[in-house]
């Protein structure tokens, strides 16, 4: 009786399913189309502007029952086949394969990239410099553990821009080879992780030694090749390596979330909900970081983040690396950006990029 009741609603679905595939493939036929259009103009494939702006077209005009965070998600991978047609391009990031850093390349690109791993953030940078990848993403802040310090520092000598932003929630999960932590001697994760979770740690295995190591995804291939390791690392190095998870979920804060930037040598249009990066520097004077900071006041424009770092010459000055709401094109931030560049003693435009989700 079910298969009677089933028949005619599978049936549908298939019919639906060649609809889909037909009109899959005809987007992908107007998308080489703007493919020869680009190249005729020698114009950007990837535009992370016209993208975020897709995305946000999607949310805005789903019906349901479809949550529009999955929607999102498969027009992303539409995206990406589609642009792979025109030119599949190199993403550079800090590897191993498995890594958050991974993870976030896919949400920004999609899968249909070919992956170049690093084994640092400096080497991300060079490989972009270098053309050997189109883009690089880096781990720029941790709600946790807070900002990247190198990669703050490699922004301010790099000629690149950032030309996107990625914010993934971090879940950490405790997996070994085995299953269980019998025989585990030690547990291995980069030095940020074990932070984020020593507070279970101390719980539930104070007495196993902990070692810091250059990744999670470093962790996970250690723990696949040695049943005395224990890794932390998120649920996507888990199925990378064939490990399996003893505990789901061990971060001390269960909103922890990581920020990373795509870098590149795009310079990202406006797509009306973006932000701008920068940094600058005051002359040592009192009261110079306020008079430098008016200027955001004056014309409106919010400063979501400031951070200041210091400046190594010996004497106690300092960098500080500012967000801005709005982009650098954006006539309040334009004018306000003006001011400021002829108030600071360094300043250096970091880019303009469409709002993380």
């Amino acid at each position: 009786m079910s298969d009677d009741k089933l028949k005619p609603l599978r049936e549908q679905i298939d019919a639906i399913d060649a609809q889909l595939l037909k009109l899959l493939n005809e987007r992908a036929k107007v998308a080489q189309e703007v493919g020869h259009v680009k190249a005729a103009t020698n114009a950007p494939v990837f535009r992370p502007e016209r993208e975020a702006q897709v995305l946000a077209r999607v949310a805005e005009n789903n019906p349901g029952p479809l949550q529009s965070s999955d929607l999102q998600s498969i027009f992303r991978e539409v995206m990406s086949a589609c642009r792979a047609l025109e030119n599949r391009s190199t993403i550079a990031f800090l590897g191993p394969l498995g890594t958050y850093s991974e993870q976030a390349v896919w949400k920004q690109f999609g899968q249909a990239v070919d992956e170049l791993p690093c084994i640092s953030i400096d080497e991300v940078f060079r490989s972009v410099e270098a053309g050997t990848a189109e883009f690089g993403v880096v781990p720029v802040e941790n709600s946790t553990e807070g900002t990247i310090n190198r990669t703050l520092d490699l922004l301010m000598q790099t000629t690149l821009s950032i030309s996107g932003e990625v914010a993934l929630p971090v879940h950490h999960s405790l997996m070994t080879r085995t299953g269980d932590m019998n025989d585990v001697q030690r547990i291995c994760a980069h030095s940020q992780a074990l932070a984020q979770c020593q507070i279970w740690l101390n719980d539930h295995y104070p007495d196993i030694p902990r070692q810091a190591v250059a990744s999670n995804g470093e962790a996970a291939k250690m723990a696949a090749d040695d049943a005395r390791v224990a890794a932390i690392a998120g649920e996507m190095a888990a199925k990378r390596y064939g490990l399996s998870i003893v505990h789901a979920h061990i971060q001390d804060d269960p909103h922890n979330r990581t920020r990373f930037f795509v870098i590149g040598k795009l310079i990202s249009g406006p797509s009306g909900r973006d932000q701008t990066s920068l940094v600058l520097s005051v002359p040592n004077k009192a009261g110079a970081v306020y008079e430098l900071l008016a200027p955001l006041a004056k014309h409106g424009v919010s400063m979501t983040r400031f951070e200041s770092r210091p400046a190594r010459t010996g004497r106690w000055d300092y960098y500080f690396y500012v967000d801005l709401e709005g982009h650098a094109n954006d006539p309040k931030v334009a004018l306000a950006l003006g001011e400021l560049q002829s108030q600071a003693a360094f300043f250096k435009l970091l880019g303009s990029y469409p709002h993380a989700s």
